[in-house]
């Protein structure tokens, strides 16, 4: 498989799963300003008209996009790693909690407050109508270990948006102790530990380019 990602971005959820069942892929980073793969130097939107990451080239080679699709896909496609569940009611509390992470917090609340471009009063409306979605969160994390009865593709997922928190100063995850443990449990977990190593320092490397480039 050819994995299409950026650094931190929401693409390393699914490097998150790889590594978790041991799975071997190909990564190839894209840059998020000039939608180049820096491996050959050629125009990804070319692969994902979009420009958008994760995009993920199958063995076959098919080509999928949307990160909660390409979860779903990896759990399936490695199910001796245990990251989906079965036909049922589990699966759609999976569907749930990955739609739930990509529009409510993914979406609703951090990309307004990443974004460079925003207004201060349009991070100021964001927070005041997306917070009560951590307070949810938290409310459901009381006394869990997991999103599910075990870790699965949904934790992947949303360990990387809380990951963004250390960019969004105005959410500060004290503020919700079950999340926060949350958090720092799943980031000790190898595999989690081992994909934030290694794009953080993708993304400093990647910064340091924008920054001669300008």
């Amino acid at each position: 498989m050819d994995l299409y990602f950026s650094p931190l971005a929401c693409s390393m959820a699914t490097r998150i799963a790889l590594y978790e069942a041991g799975a071997e892929a190909n990564y190839l980073e894209v840059d998020p300003k000039t939608k180049v793969v820096r491996k050959d130097g050629s125009d990804f939107r070319k692969v994902n008209p979009l420009g958008l990451v994760p995009t993920l080239r199958t063995d076959d080679g098919a080509v999928l996009t949307e990160n909660a699709a390409i979860l779903q896909y990896v759990a399936d496609r490695l199910p001796q790693a245990g990251l989906g569940t079965a036909p049922g009611m589990e699966r759609s509390r999976l569907h749930q909690w990955l739609c739930f992470i990509g529009t409510e917090l993914h979406k609703g609340l951090f990309v307004p407050l990443l974004d460079k471009k925003a207004a201060p009063e349009v991070k100021t409306y964001v927070l005041e109508k997306n917070l009560s979605r951590l307070d949810y969160l938290e409310n459901y994390l009381r006394d869990r270990e997991y999103l599910l009865d075990h870790f699965s593709v949904a934790d992947a997922y949303l360990v990387t948006v809380i990951n963004w928190t250390m960019a969004t100063p105005p959410v500060e995850l004290a503020k919700w102790p079950a999340v926060k443990a949350y958090y720092e449990r799943l980031r000790a977990r190898p595999s989690v530990a081992k994909a934030i190593a290694e794009e953080f320092e993708l993304y400093k490397a990647e910064i340091a380019r924008h920054k001669a480039a300008a």
